[in-house]
Parts: structure tokens; C-alpha cells; sequence
């Protein structure tokens, strides 16, 4: 039994004298972070990030990166692999194998690290993905997938080393996508397609699809951008559909630093029974949360929101933002705050505000804090407000 770690330790050597150290690059990053609300007194989180980066001969390069991180709240160290993947290029392509990170074209449907393929090709019409990818080796906080009520349910179960196998992973799925994107199609109007499958393998019974694009168009100051997803759901043998779209514009202001403003619009079904068509509420594969106060999920939900972003200085920003909540059913959104059979749909508004300080390329301070106010909404007005007050420093060591 001894050999086997002298025999793993030299095929690692082996694996390391392939190419050149001066090519590697290695970090590491210490995240601290600490904040305070509504819903605990205090809660502290520290992470290690290490990262190892370098060359693969002349077409490839791989990266590999972790964290292990402790929360006061769950008082044990959690381990994870972050983005950790090997890329090749040939010709007018290349292809990547590992944990790497997705993000869909309007960033409602899956966004995060996974673990799976994708092949990409640069042409004259544009660059086309090819990839598909596996969800029950991440982390379950991190992937943050709940789908179904079961789901949420393991989501908010803590993880536990004697139950490790059962607590620490997230729900077993496989999901594919097409998608193609042109920067500069007819002109200055950036487009983005993909074509997305949802596999179940937990035996929950549970299957989407979705089709979606966004265009987005500049001219002068201002960036004006809309997209759209249509979901097929198959749950038990049923099919139903569902709809999400979004609309947004930037205007960028004229300044030495960066300074822009934007208003936007997200939407996404709730439940409609109708006699010729039935609408069911949008279900993402990811859970992305909603605003930074409420963090709510995109189902039955629509959100609208104005935003500030300013560059004070080289190493100092600051950003503001409004964001008001409306219920696009009665029963498709069940989150806070809404009271029990409450007919209305106006959940309330968020403001929240954020400082930026770059100290160096070795230290980063966020400090961001805000409040979400249910009196300004009908659907439970006499609920309690949420706030939340948060302290985030990222030190590079190396």
C-alpha cells in the first residue's frame, strides 16, 4: 500500500517537469468577510484561495484554483476546487476540459463553475460553443441550485462531516448548450443565442429547456440591450411553458473616469391558466439571487432597477442603486415578503449603496450596505424590513 503515494508523487513530478517553472504563475488570496443584518447578529467568513497557473506546450495552458473557507455561522472548514480547467487551441478553435465557468446570454438560467467540456470555434460569423456539463460534484452553496422544494430544502441543510456524501454536494443534473455570439453583426449590434438542455439524475422527474437571446445596441452615450427565454418544462410526464425577458439602457457619461447610469427591467411568468394556453413560472437551473438585501429568486418575479456607478478616483468607486419587487402571479411567488392569500403584487423597494477602495494590486476593501422596505409595497406592508451591512478585504499574498 505504500507504493501507491510514491507512485502518485512521481507521476505528478513527471507531470510538472513537462514544462517550464518560469512559466507557472502561483497565488494566493486571503478573503475576509464580515457582516452584519436583519437576519443575524454578526457573521464572519474567511477563505485561502491558492491558484496555480502556466503553459501547456504551445497551443494549451491550464489553471488550477481552491478555497477552503470557515463561516462563524456553520463553524467548520468547507473545501472546494474553483475554476479548474485545461484549454488547447487548434486553429480557428480550441476546447476546455475541467471545472469552468458558464454564464448564459441574459445570466438567468445558469451562471457559476461546472464540471464538464466545451469546444469553441472563431470564424467570420461569429463564435460558436459547443458544451455540456455535470452539476453533482460542486459544492451545493456554491452551485445554489434548488429547482424543486426537495432541493432547497438540502440547499439549507448545513453540511456535516459524518453525513458528508449527503450534505456537501448539489443535486445530480446535466445540462448542454449551443449557443453562438457575434460582436459586431451588421454593424455595431452585438447578438448572443444559446440553446440550453436540463437533465434530471436525481430522479426528482424534472426537465427544461430554454431558448434564449439578447441583442445589444451602442450609439453615442448611450448602450441599449433586450433579451429573451422561452423554457419548456417537463415534470411527470406534463409539459408547460414559461417566459423571462429583460431590458436595460446605459448611459455613459462623458467624463474623464468611468460614470454611467442604468435603468433595467427584468420579468419572468408566474403562473396563467388560460383555455386555449397555460403559462407556468419561470425555473432557472441556477438560483440567482435578486438584489443584494432581498436575494430573491427570478420566478414569478419582476424586477426593476436604477443604478449609479461612479470612478471617484483610479483606486475608488462607488455605486447606487433602487430596485422595486413585483409578484408576476399571485401563487408562482411564495418568497418574503407576501402575506397569506394577499391579492397583491407590489412587494416593495431596495436601496443599497457600495464603496470600492483598490488600495494596491495586493489589497481590495468593499464595503456595501443597504435596506429593503416592505411599507412601500401592498403585498405585506406591515412585515419587517431587511437590512443588511457588509465588510469584504482581499489581501493577495502572492
Amino acid at each position: 500500500m505504500k507504493q501507491y503515494p510514491r507512485s502518485a508523487a512521481f507521476i505528478l513530478l513527471i507531470l510538472f517537469c513537462s514544462f517550464s517553472l518560469e512559466a507557472l504563475d502561483v497565488g494566493l488570496l486571503l478573503d475576509q468577510n464580515a457582516e452584519v443584518s436583519d437576519r443575524n447578529e454578526y457573521e464572519y467568513t474567511g477563505a485561502l484561495v491558492p491558484r496555480l497557473s502556466g503553459l501547456l506546450g504551445d497551443n494549451g495552458e491550464f489553471l488550477f484554483s481552491a478555497i477552503l473557507s470557515y463561516g462563524t455561522d456553520s463553524g467548520i472548514f468547507v473545501p472546494e476546487l474553483l475554476r479548474t480547467e485545461i484549454t488547447m487551441r487548434f486553429g480557428i478553435g480550441e476546447y476546455t476540459i475541467g471545472r469552468m465557468p458558464y454564464r448564459d446570454p441574459l445570466g438567468i438560467i445558469a451562471e457559476g463553475f461546472f464540471d464538464g467540456a466545451r469546444v469553441s470555434f472563431n470564424t467570420t460569423a461569429g463564435t460558436l460553443s459547443a458544451g455540456c456539463w455535470f452539476t453533482g460534484g460542486l459544492y451545493k452553496k456554491r452551485a445554489f441550485i434548488t429547482m424543486t422544494d426537495d432541493e432547497a430544502q438540502s440547499y439549507n441543510t448545513e453540511m456535516d462531516y459524518n453525513d458528508f456524501f449527503n450534505t456537501y454536494f448539489a443535486p445530480r443534473r446535466v445540462f448542454s448548450s449551443l449557443s453562438w455570439e457575434h460582436p459586431s453583426l451588421g454593424g455595431p449590434l452585438d447578438i448572443k443565442l444559446a440553446i440550453l438542455g436540463q437533465f434530471d439524475l436525481s430522479g426528482a422527474g424534472l426537465y427544461t429547456q430554454y431558448l434564449s437571446a439578447k441583442v445589444a445596441l451602442p450609439f453615442r452615450y448611450f448602450i441599449f440591450d433586450a433579451g429573451g427565454c422561452y423554457e419548456m418544462i417537463e415534470h411527470s410526464s406534463e409539459f408547460r411553458m414559461a417566459l423571462a425577458a429583460e431590458m436595460g439602457l446605459t448611459w455613459i457619461l462623458p467624463t474623464s473616469l468611468e460614470n454611467h447610469i442604468s435603468l433595467r427591467g427584468r420579468y419572468s411568468s408566474g403562473v396563467i391558466e388560460g383555455d386555449l394556453i397555460s403559462i407556468d413560472a419561470f425555473l432557472p437551473l441556477s438560483t440567482i439571487p435578486q438584489g443584494n438585501v432581498l436575494e430573491t429568486k427570478l420566478s414569478g418575479l419582476s424586477v426593476v432597477s436604477l443604478s449609479y456607478l461612479s470612478r471617484i478616483h483610479h483606486v475608488l468607486s462607488t455605486s447606487l442603486s433602487a430596485t422595486y419587487f413585483m409578484r408576476s402571479g399571485l401563487e408562482s411567488y411564495t418568497g418574503y415578503p407576501t402575506d397569506a392569500g394577499s391579492g397583491d403584487y407590489f412587494l416593495g423597494a431596495e436601496f443599497f449603496g457600495r464603496f470600492l477602495w483598490s488600495l494596491s494590486t495586493g489589497l481590495q476593501i468593499n464595503v456595501g450596505g443597504g435596506v429593503f422596505l416592505p411599507m412601500l409595497g401592498n403585498a405585506a406592508p406591515k412585515a419587517d424590513l431587511l437590512w443588511r451591512v457588509n465588510l469584504n478585504v482581499v489581501f493577495s499574498l502572492f
